[in-house]
């Protein structure tokens, strides 16, 4: 019997369109580059102690941080083409942006503007207004977000809470949203509307006559989330009934995907502090790090890190090539990321004893970032319940 390995060796066809390509989960070049350049800014300009003083003040974002990381570096316009002023990058370079972000749990507006309102508007159609949006979010002069509720997952359904009416001059939006990222500091809002019972997104300008803005308590005061409310609020339409529904998925999917890599970031700080801590705190004249059962727990958290990279890397990865496998990709990342975010934050406090546990110690801050972000577009039960529908596993008995 002839070795099917032979007959493939022999002929280069044989098996060659059943074999997938798998993308790498390198960094490369160009984005080794980036965390340098970005990293070397947080360092700089977003210590944790500077972090904790803002949480105490009513200044919840950093202007002066945005503005660097928006428009002196450019990376507002990470995923803009050149032809809008963009960088024309791609998914992996913003997955490792918001890595960084992460790790230094930067009081800024990138997912809510650089990520979620900028793919809803490269999924809608060209128009005057929606080109004229990406340009204005591209060179940092403008911060954008998406008008969900901050849980809304890939696939759920439409929103219905803010309809529309033509009139003369265009479109006039009526209803309110809740728990929206940026909502009290968004220069451009990107808001589902049913108008006439057709799906659309509209763009709102920040500032329009009738939208009122109120900020509400949010467990993690570095990413705050606020209120919208519109009575007869002027809108412009940037993606009609045909295009809507999967203008607003796309850019669901793209945050979810890029979010494991911002709880990725999130993690690898918290275990990175734990093992500081270890290293130079003694008890009974040696390092505690020493002690085998805090080694055992620290491994246990560097390897489930290590399988956390791999699924947000690769989440990254299927974006940027446009894998069909993306959105098991997404779904897989989400369902694990932000587990093992919560899990590496209260390791980092418990690890660290009574000073863990206290508000001058930056440990909350890691706890308060991972546990926000872990119901941010979707819980990792609705990811897990996404995914087994995606790869056909048959329902829980």
């Amino acid at each position: 019997m002839t070795d099917p390995r032979v007959e493939s060796a022999a002929d280069p066809h044989i098996g060659a369109r059943s074999e997938p390509r798998i993308p790498s989960l390198l960094y490369g070049e160009i984005e080794e580059e980036l965390r340098a350049t970005l990293g070397e800014l947080l360092h700089d300009r977003c210590a944790w102690h500077d972090v904790l003083a803002r949480v105490d003040t009513d200044e919840a974002y950093d202007e002066g941080l945005w503005k660097a990381v928006a428009a002196e570096l450019g990376l507002a316009g990470l995923l803009i083409p050149e032809e809008y002023g963009g960088a024309g990058a791609g998914p992996r370079e913003v997955a490792v942006a918001l890595e960084e972000l992460g790790r230094a749990v930067a009081p800024v507006p990138f997912l809510a503007s650089a990520v979620l309102a900028t793919q809803a508007l490269l999924a809608s159609p060209a128009s005057a207004a929606r080109d004229a949006a990406l340009r204005a979010l591209a060179d940092g002069t403008r911060t954008g977000t998406l008008a969900v509720t901050a849980n809304t997952w890939p696939g759920a359904g439409f929103p219905l809470s803010v309809t529309g009416s033509p009139d003369a001059d265009g479109l006039l939006l009526t209803g309110a949203v809740t728990g929206v990222l940026a909502a009290d500091r968004a220069d451009l809002l990107v808001v589902p509307a049913l108008v006439d019972g057709e799906r659309q997104l509209t763009l709102v300008a920040g500032d329009a006559a009738h939208l009122v803005r109120r900020s509400v308590t949010s467990l993690d005061a570095t990413r705050p989330v606020g209120e919208l409310t519109l009575d007869q609020v002027r809108a412009v339409v940037v993606a009609g009934p045909d295009t809507a529904q999967e203008a607003l998925g796309q850019a669901l999917r793209y945050g979810a995907a890029l979010l494991a890599s911002e709880q990725l970031g999130v993690a690898q700080r918290a275990l990175d502090e734990a093992v500081s801590y270890l290293k130079v705190r003694h008890q009974f004249g040696r390092p505690i790090g020493s002690f085998q059962a805090l080694r055992h727990r620290a491994a246990d958290l560097w390897s489930d890190i290590a399988a956390a990279r791999a699924a947000a890397r690769y989440a990254a990865a299927c974006l940027a090539e446009g894998s069909p496998d993306a959105a098991v990709a997404t779904a897989l990342a989400q369902a694990y990321c932000g587990d093992v975010a919560v899990r590496a934050a209260e390791e980092c406090v418990q690890m660290h004893g009574g000073i863990g546990f206290t508000w001058e110690h930056p440990a909350h801050l890691y706890l308060k970032r991972a546990m926000s972000s872990a119901l941010l577009l979707g819980t990792a039960d609705r990811h897990r319940s996404t995914l087994a529908t995606l790869v056909d596993l048959p329902p829980s008995i």
